[in-house]
């Protein structure tokens, strides 16, 4: 009997370790009946769908591998929104409401758990971010720019300690798979040396994560220009339809050239173009001029733009949006983006916005 007992447990830890790890998701959603859910994930251009099941009852489960954890939505079909959370293989319990499934409860998975504290870390310093936004957005409105620049400052300041928070999550997580989604955030605020810094300090289990792996790629774009490199040339057409190339812009009379990432749909860009305008008009006689380069679809809202703006200098475009290949070539994933060059095409300052433009543009110019 002894061995039967010993023989038994040894079958059992046996065909444990022989079970292969995988998910299940037993879900209650109020508000809606006999639809369906769908469980994906977000890829380049879109979602790929994991699995899907009908909601009965208002209940519904789905059973799979995802084989590490992985930020992944679940969405009820024919329905705007859904649940943004990490799916690991474990039992997983959800509970919300169709017309709010944003704010679903999801119970079971560690790493949930690791992005629900991190994301609370911020809940004083968002509040804080929200009332000074509403200070910002009433003094533009009643006109008051003075008093608009001044809480624009507070709001810079406050975004620069929440991302000093997101370093310090990254360097004290370095194997959690919450930290990849933080970094990649981060990412397009980062100078090509923290961001190789940065990852260099991940563990090598993230390595697979496909966000450090396109953060890897994107990290070789932006060595390629970062501050000391040469600028890669490119050529696009300007609004007239000819060819310029950013080569045929350096040299001669010009000292420093600001090659300026933009786009007539981007708010920040416009909001920022009356300062670049202002730096152009009072260094352009000493040497400073801007190549603007649009990140539009319509020719019409480009050169309306340009023209409502009053950017008075070259401007080109393939009119291919996110598409813009120079855009790629230059790492850009948020706009406004800008580099500075001196006359050999060197780069000697990248994003550089409001004073802190001013400011290069003059130190540079008196200093040759």
């Amino acid at each position: 009997m002894k061995k039967t007992v010993i023989l038994f447990l040894v079958l059992a830890v046996a065909a444990s370790c022989a079970r292969e790890p995988k998910f299940r998701i037993t879900g209650t959603i109020d508000g809606t009946e006999n639809a369906t859910i769908i469980l994906q994930k977000r890829i380049a251009g879109g979602y790929e769908v994991i699995d899907s099941a009908m909601i009965e009852n208002g209940t519904f489960t789905m059973e799979g591998v995802i084989g590490y954890p992985q930020m992944v939505n679940l969405a009820i079909k024919d329905k705007r929104g859904g649940l943004n959370f990490f799916l690991e293989d474990a039992d997983i319990t959800i509970n919300g409401h169709a017309d709010s499934l944003y704010l679903a409860s999801v119970t079971g998975s560690q790493t949930q758990g690791e992005f629900d504290t991190y994301k609370a870390a911020f809940d004083e310093s968002n509040t804080e971010m929200s009332k000074i936004y509403d200070s910002y957005r009433e003094a533009r409105m009643s006109g008051n720019e003075e008093l608009a620049a001044s809480i624009e400052k507070e709001l810079e300041a406050l975004d620069a300690k929440q991302n000093e928070m997101k370093k310090e999550f990254i360097r004290k997580n370095p194997s959690s798979y919450v930290t990849p989604i933080v970094l990649n955030e981060l990412s397009y605020t980062l100078e090509a040396g923290e961001m190789e810094s940065l990852l260099g300090g991940l563990d090598t289990t993230l390595n697979k994560v496909q966000a450090v792996v396109g953060m890897k790629e994107r990290l070789e774009h932006l060595k390629a220009v970062s501050t000391g490199q040469k600028a890669p040339d490119f050529t696009l057409n300007d609004v007239d339809g000819n060819p310029v190339s950013l080569y045929s812009k350096l040299g001669g009379d010009t000292k420093l050239l600001l090659v300026d990432f933009w786009a007539a749909w981007c708010g920040p860009c416009r909001q920022e173009n009356p300062n670049v305008v202002k730096v152009w008009k009072e260094y352009n006689k000493m040497g400073f001029d801007v190549f603007g380069v649009s990140l539009d679809r319509s020719k019409e809202d480009w050169v309306k733009a340009i023209e409502d703006d009053q950017l008075t200098w070259t401007h080109v475009s393939d009119l291919k949006y996110w598409d813009c290949a120079p855009a790629k070539q230059y790492a850009v994933n948020s706009i406004p983006a800008n580099f500075l060059l001196d006359s050999n095409g060197v780069i000697v300052g990248h994003n550089l916005r409001g004073d802190a433009l001013a400011a290069k543009v003059k130190e540079l110019l008196e200093a040759k």
